[in-house]
Parts: structure tokens; sequence; C-alpha cells
């Protein structure tokens, strides 16, 4: 299944799998996003599969926000599969965001 990323009234739903060969992808595109605004609210609950280099871009992302002082809000914890591939990185995903 290919990825894409809709905006659902200002959340990025990543919908798809989230794999090493559109990783890259995804990476580039919220990088430029967060050079560009304040703070995204990005949604995992459509993810059918991730790996370690989805895992690793979500990361990545996570700790440059930070470092820009930018509000990056990982949601999808409910989501098993994510959750079982961040491990005990899951300090990262949030339930919701309300």
């Amino acid at each position: 299944m290919a990825l894409s990323i809709t905006n659902n009234q200002g959340i990025l739903e990543i919908n798809g799998n989230f794999i090493g060969k559109n990783a890259i992808n995804v990476q580039k595109h919220f990088e430029q996003l967060l050079t560009q605004g304040e703070r995204i609210i990005m949604s995992v609950d459509h993810v059918k599969k991730i790996d370690r280099s989805g895992v690793h871009v979500l990361t990545s992302l996570h700790k440059k926000a930070m470092k820009l002082n930018k509000i990056l809000c990982i949601i999808g914890q409910g989501n098993k599969k994510v959750a079982k591939a961040f491990g005990s990185n899951n300090y990262i995903l949030r339930r919701d965001f309300v």
C-alpha cells in the first residue's frame, strides 16, 4: 500500500505503509513544514505498516522540532503496530491531542 499524507482539519494523517522506501520523503516533507510553522499535529492512526526507517524518521522529526523550539504532536498510540515498533521510545506518541 502506498503512503499518503492528508490534511484532516489541521491534523496531518499518514496513511498506508511507512517504510524505508518512502520514509525519506516523509522526513523531507515534515522538515519543510517545521520551518514554516510553529506547530504540527501528525496522526499515525492509519499507518498499516511501519519499519525501523519509519520509527527513525518520527524520532528524528521529534528531536528536530524540540531543537527548533517547535511543537510536533504525534498522535496514534492506539495503533498497536506503531506502538509495538516504537517499543520503549513510545514516549513521543500521544493517545490524542485533546
